[in-house]
């Protein structure tokens, strides 16, 4: 009997960007490299939507959006939402220590410079499912 073939295991990521184009760049280069499913927000509203209604394996999310912004969506994910513990990866064109320190006291587990490179933006991927269910550090 032929041994059965296991499907590598889906990702669902939520990409959050204005940017049409970014989200769809950010999309693209996450498919070449793993199997995921990505939902794509590009606002603020519609994110925390996404993200208090499913739950993801991992949240890629800009930071200057019209709007609240992305630094109060990534407080709300972490206060009330089905992703509280959900590693989220900050991607941003803000490069520096000052607005990573800032990400990081909101919740961030990871911080990628625009434009993102792919090498970069895999290796960061693998780390945070990697980490997902790890405890957060505070």
């Amino acid at each position: 009997m032929p041994a059965k073939k296991t499907a590598a295991p889906r990702h669902r990521f939520l990409i959050v960007d204005d940017e049409e184009s970014t989200r769809l760049l950010i999309a693209r280069l996450l498919s070449a490299g793993t199997k995921v499913e990505t939902q794509l927000a590009g606002t603020c509203e519609e994110a925390l939507h996404l993200a208090g209604n499913y739950a993801y394996d991992a949240i890629l999310l800009d930071l200057m959006m019209p709007g609240i912004g992305g630094y109060e969506v990534l407080k709300e994910i972490r206060r009330a939402s089905a992703n509280t513990t959900t590693p989220v990866m900050i991607i941003s064109a803000l490069s520096d220590q000052q607005t990573n320190d800032r990400c990081v006291a909101a919740g961030a587990d990871g911080f990628l410079v625009k434009p993102v490179e792919r090498r970069a933006l895999e290796f960061a991927m693998k780390s945070l499912l990697a980490a997902r269910g790890k405890p957060r550090h505070a």
